[in-house]
């Protein structure tokens, strides 16, 4: 987890009750939005590397992170953790893309299009020409989470701007048939993205859904 002030509404991967299983929490020190997203998360990596290794200790099953862009350490949180790691919803892309008929390809919805660059990308499998939006232009979603202008938030401005990212996205890219969501905060508006483009809409929490299945399978009656 990364340090933030910004509020955990249902739905945020940082709020426990999201999820339809038990999590472990490990706040990494020093590593709040602003240094991992817009400065690359340099010279974090051992810090969540000993997290990590902490949670494991807890009894963790496997690893995810709150940031998508936290994919620059998949690999190597993946080599020195001893169980399963996703570090970004952006691993979805690919799986996603195989989904889709000829001439759609996935689109992108990031909290700063500016800072995922090429290599965050390239961490996650995800081609380099993925069409990417982001939600810095908006009054409330990358201000609150990133800059940390304020410790409450606007849900309603924020699904806006989340929303608006995702009609500048198809208006420069009508090809996009399904769309990600890089932002671990994002999930709770999900449903209004789908709802307002009628696209699929993948984002953390589908992706640590689908990672927790290969974990605790179902047992069926027979």
């Amino acid at each position: 987890m990364l340090e933030a002030r910004f509020p955990r509404i249902p739905g945020d991967m940082g709020n426990a009750t999201t999820w339809p299983f038990p999590v472990l929490y490990k706040i990494v020190p020093g590593a709040n939005p602003e240094s991992v997203v817009l400065k690359g998360a340099a010279g974090l990596l051992p810090s969540f590397i000993d997290a990590a290794a902490e949670l494991v200790r807890h009894g963790a099953e496997a690893i995810t992170t709150n940031c998508g862009f936290l994919s620059l350490f998949q690999n190597e949180l993946a080599a020195n953790v001893k169980v399963p790691v996703a570090t970004s919803s952006l691993l979805q892309v690919p799986w996603v893309q195989a989904t889709l008929p000829p001439g759609k390809r996935v689109g992108v919805i990031t909290v700063s299009a500016a800072s995922l660059t090429p290599k965050h990308l390239e961490a996650a499998g995800v081609p380099l020409d993925t069409p990417v939006v982001g939600t810095e232009k908006g009054e409330e979603f990358f201000r609150v989470l990133i800059l940390g202008q304020k410790d409450d938030m606007d849900v309603a401005k924020a699904e806006q701007d989340i929303l608006d990212a995702g009609r500048s996205l198809l208006a420069a890219h009508p090809e996009v048939g399904a769309i990600v969501l890089e932002c671990t905060n994002m999930p709770p508006y999900a449903a209004a993205v789908q709802e307002a483009f009628g696209l699929p809409v993948y984002d953390i929490y589908s992706l640590i859904t689908w990672f927790h299945t290969g974990l605790r399978p179902r047992r069926f009656t027979r």
